[in-house]
């Protein structure tokens, strides 16, 4: 699962100045800062979110509250340990070479602490479908980053890490504040009063003694706990290849800095497009399903209504993450030529972004399965399946380690790819299981039509072609002949999807999970 919506900034910095700053970009991508921040804040949170989302929104708010407040504790504890771990025990980079180091580490670790004190915030937003304040949040938190990180590139590039630093508390204080501005705007209006919301003030947002009563709900804790010990896991199987890297230093700065960058850009669509559907669905299927009851003994119409969603979710996210594999084979060299130069065409990039286009399809398919699979899982299987992320996890970073060995920079990936089949495979597994006692069957989802199949065949084997006579050292001309090929092989794909995937077309129409946002108690 996608789990970091944070857009690395560096990605604007190639463009300023193509002599000197993207050998600050890859100096920066590898010294693993963001590996820091983004460890901690899973490590804090992650759990809380899947526990506290979990089930109908009529609950006693206030004990969700105090377990959520927990994640700052635990995020300050996570920082100063792993910082610790960052400044002593990994290597330093050389003060002369890569100044500020030291003060990155704190100020990423600070950055953490300071986006774990908006939990309950977000995850009260998230519940009841706070769709429009997630987007406007982060969009606002993201261009101020930008524009932070540009205006001091360009001002003062001798800063270095400064900047980077300044540009992620700048990110998470902005976020911050945004929740907190909203539900300070939201409380005080007639529609909360309306909307019968369960917070009237903005002190019930924080930690509150409830009299004759605990303080936090402890079926609601216990199962965080059993999320919390599956987080470690599931960060080793989302991050691992980054601690390899960091740990075993099996490649040099430069190899780490192309390999960020090419990961990084390739993420973009999963950021942009998979993680959101995650997070929303996720919230949608703990509504609709109650965890570890048999399917024949939950409600018929929301069953039918599961079924029907993760069928067309499965579609969408196949359908999209194949166009991403079959048009990014041939494309990968010319959009690394336009984004860095031949600092990154010419290298190992353009073989890795082909490997990270495969990479794609697989995270959007287990994107969704492992969505309604933690969704629907009890207690007891949530702790069952910990053990096979265990067996996971350790088998990862072997694969990982010796593919490296064999394969460079291309192995990490090939990696990755090993770990999302595994467990989609395991996911489906789930599902079959799930719905095999009903008359619905999700997984069909997975199924394309031949005629499909056929015309994405027919795309890539054009678009390969084209890239092989047309790009990437032909001139501008031959670059543009090249990309209006593959704009018409995507427009003959789409034309086909249109008239072979009605079901998924009319589920886009229609919107279908505005229709059902709650489940009904």
């Amino acid at each position: 699962m996608v789990n970091d919506s944070n857009i690395e900034i560096c990605h604007v910095v190639p463009f300023l100045n193509t002599n000197e700053v993207p050998e600050l970009s890859v100096h920066f991508k590898g010294l693993k800062l963001t590996l820091l921040y983004s460890t901690v804040v899973f490590l804090a949170r992650e759990a809380f979110r899947r526990a506290c989302l979990s089930g109908s929104t009529k609950r006693n708010w206030t004990k969700t509250i105090n377990l959520l407040w927990l994640t700052v504790p635990l995020g300050v504890c996570w920082s100063l340990f792993l910082g610790w771990i960052w400044l002593q025990l990994l290597e330093v980079p050389d003060p002369n070479a890569v100044p500020y180091y030291k003060i990155g580490v704190v100020a990423f670790g600070l950055s953490a602490v300071v986006e774990l004190l908006g939990e309950p915030f977000w995850v009260l937003a998230q519940a009841h479908l706070f769709i429009r304040l997630k987007v406007i949040a982060e969009s606002l938190s993201i261009i101020s980053k930008c524009i932070l990180t540009v205006i001091l590139v360009v001002l003062y590039p001798q800063w270095g890490l400064y900047i980077f630093s300044l540009a992620q508390l700048l990110y998470t204080s902005i976020l911050v504040l945004c929740y907190v501005m909203y539900f300070m705007k939201f409380l005080s209006s007639p529609e909360a009063t309306k909307k019968s919301f369960p917070v009237s003030r903005m002190t019930d947002l924080l930690p509150n003694l409830i009299e004759d009563q605990t303080v936090v709900d402890w079926k609601e804790a216990r199962l965080t706990w059993s999320f919390f010990k599956q987080s470690f896991l599931k960060q080793m199987l989302t991050e691992g290849e980054r601690y390899v890297m960091t740990f075993l230093n099996v490649l040099n700065f430069g190899d780490q800095g192309v390999y960020d960058t090419v990961n990084n850009l390739g993420s973009l669509v999963a950021r942009f497009i998979f993680l959101p559907i995650e997070e929303s669905f996720y919230i949608f299927f703990a509504k609709v399903l109650e965890r570890g009851m048999d399917v024949k003994l939950q409600k018929q119409d929301d069953i039918a209504m599961a079924a029907a969603v993760l069928e067309s979710l499965l579609k969408l996210v196949l359908l999209v993450g194949l166009s991403i594999t079959v048009f990014g084979y041939a494309y990968s060299q010319l959009a690394l030529d336009i984004y860095g130069g031949s600092m990154l065409s010419s290298g190992s990039g353009p073989g890795l972004l082909r490997c990270y286009s495969l990479y794609v399809l697989l995270l959007a398919v287990n994107g969704v399965t492992e969505c309604f699979t933690f969704a629907s899982m009890c207690k007891e299987e949530v702790d069952r399946f910990n053990f096979v992320m265990l067996a996971l996890s350790f088998s990862f970073l072997c694969v990982s380690y010796f593919l490296t060995q064999w394969q460079g920079s291309v192995g990490f990936i090939l990696a990755n790819c090993f770990n999302m089949s595994i467990r989609i495979a395991h996911s489906i597994h789930y599902i079959y299981n799930y719905f095999k006692e009903s008359s619905y069957r999700p997984l069909k989802g997975l199924l394309l039509s031949p005629s499909l199949i056929f015309v994405y065949i027919i795309s890539g084997v054009v678009t390969v072609f084209s890239e092989v006579f047309l790009c990437c050292d032909k001139g501008w001309l031959a670059r543009l002949i090249h990309i209006t090929v593959g704009a018409l092989c995507f427009a003959a794909t789409l034309i086909t999807i249109f008239f072979t995937e009605t079901k998924l077309i009319n589920f886009v129409r229609t919107q279908f999970l505005s229709r059902y946002t709650k489940k009904e108690t």
